[in-house]
């Protein structure tokens, strides 16, 4: 049988795929760069939403921090937005969080390839391995 879906987990979606438009298309603010919506966590209540994002260039929040300053004073003209294209009853309240999975991960890849080629240069690994 299907798993269903939770009214959270149906709304957190629908936040997610609103938010990566309205930022791109609605908002100015130099601050604001390219900002990739990576996930969007709803509390219980729907009353609370927070919305993780990347952004291209910073791999850390401090990096990150005048982009996300500017994205919470913006939120709420974007839940203003958000309300006057759906159909919920009350929009939550939106607090954005830079997502610094994505650097990790680039780090961690970098650490692999650079093992790999000291195993290469040991001749621990046959370059076909790889």
């Amino acid at each position: 049988m299907a798993r269903e879906f939770s009214r959270t987990e149906r709304v957190a979606d629908y936040l997610q795929r609103e938010l990566a438009g309205l930022i791109q298309r609605e908002l100015r603010d130099p601050r604001i760069g390219m900002v990739s919506v990576t996930g969007v966590d709803v509390s219980r209540d729907l009353g609370h939403a927070r919305v993780h994002y990347t952004l291209i260039g910073a791999d850390s929040a401090d990096a990150a921090k005048e982009c996300t300053e500017a994205l919470n004073r913006a939120a709420g003209f974007l839940r203003s937005l958000l309300s006057k294209d759906s159909n919920m009853r009350s929009v939550p309240s939106l607090r954005f969080y830079f997502d610094g999975s994505v650097g990790r991960g680039r780090a961690l890849e970098d650490l692999i390839d650079r093992a790999a080629a000291a195993d290469r240069d040991l001749g621990l690994r046959d370059e076909d391995e790889a």
